[in-house]
């Protein structure tokens, strides 16, 4: 097997060979030079030099039949430096970056693959507890307090909402289109769609963006993103009658849009680590209610879109959150 795999590798360069030696001695004889001890003398040998040559060849490369010839038993056996010859050492050198490319995509598809399924070990765990209010609000009797019910959903349909959009991640590009957005009506769109949240919690937003910044952003991702900032700023303001601001401004040519409470802030300890996937930090274990996992979807996504997102924050004076859409347009409304 091994000979047949090197004779197979070298039939070109031996019929080669034989054939540039008979095109030699054809010269020989056309020149009037024919003595046949001589050309049987020089077939003869020039056939015994590339013989040699083989041969040497391929005990140079006897390891590496060996090795591709037999199976494996560990990756590790696979990728063992012995070759002898520079073709065979460049060809392990590669091997060994393409292992390398390998065990980062095995190792990314893993990591991915586990923060899935703890994602939704966790949320399934957290969805019990709105379930478990409905149906308690079920068995009661009398009129059935619909805020409740209301309440109880929205938990559901943000969950649920959560969930799709950190499965969609894992396929972002495809999912992506970048267009340009007036940044206000989004905004807009986006505390009208948490008002409920707003009203139970007795948290007024306040907006102040001009009507003229328009930003290059994906519509549905954006308002994900945002739909977070306002869910924690509304969720960690314990106290009645608080805001939650949300402004903008030019900078540089580009768009800054803050979004900052008046709740409880963040913790120094945990401010460096709240980007983090299941980190709920101090303020997560007061409530009981976070997964972890919204600052951390909002900051992929930002990168993704290419927006710089800071977070600051003070204990007891609040959350601030900036997000920086980088070379955007302005135009005028008349």
């Amino acid at each position: 097997m091994m000979v047949r795999l090197f004779f197979r590798e070298n039939a070109a360069l031996l019929i080669f060979g034989i054939l540039l030696v008979i095109f030699i001695l054809f010269l020989f004889w056309l020149d009037g030079f024919r003595s046949t001890d001589t050309f049987t003398y020089s077939f003869i040998m020039a056939v015994l030099l590339l013989a040699v040559f083989l041969l040497s060849k391929f005990i140079r490369r006897y390891t590496f039949y060996r090795r591709v010839l037999s199976r494996p038993e560990s990756m590790e056996s696979a990728l063992e430096r012995n070759a002898k010859t520079p073709e065979l050492l460049e060809t392990e050198r590669y091997m060994h970056e393409l292992y390398k490319l390998y065990q980062q995509e095995v190792q990314a598809l893993y990591a991915g693959q586990n923060r899935q399924i703890r994602f939704m070990n966790q949320w399934v765990h957290q969805m019990k507890t709105p379930l478990a209010v409905l149906e308690m609000l079920m068995q009661e009797e009398g009129e059935l307090d619909r805020k409740s019910v209301q309440e109880e959903l929205d938990r559901l349909k943000a969950g649920l909402e959560t969930v799709l959009m950190n499965a969609r991640l894992e396929t972002f590009e495809e999912d992506m289109q970048v267009d340009k957005v007036e940044l206000r009506r989004l905004v807009q769109e986006t505390v009208s769609e948490n008002k409920r949240l707003f009203i139970s919690r007795r948290v007024y937003p306040s907006i102040d963006i001009p009507e003229e910044f328009i930003v290059t952003t994906d519509r549905k991702w954006m308002k994900f993103t945002i739909s977070q900032f306002l869910t924690n700023a509304v969720k960690y303001t314990f106290e009645p009658d608080k805001k939650v601001f949300i402004e903008a401004a030019c900078k540089n040519g580009d768009v800054l849009l803050k979004i900052w409470d008046e709740g409880i802030g963040i913790p120094s300890s945990d401010l460096a680590r709240i980007r983090r996937p299941f980190f709920t930090g101090e303020n997560g274990r007061r409530t009981g209610e976070s997964t972890g996992m919204g600052l951390y979807l909002a900051d992929e996504v930002c990168k993704k879109l290419g927006h710089r997102l800071e977070i600051s924050s003070e204990p007891g004076e609040g959350t601030e959150v900036s997000l920086l859409f980088h070379q955007q347009e302005q135009s005028d409304k008349e």
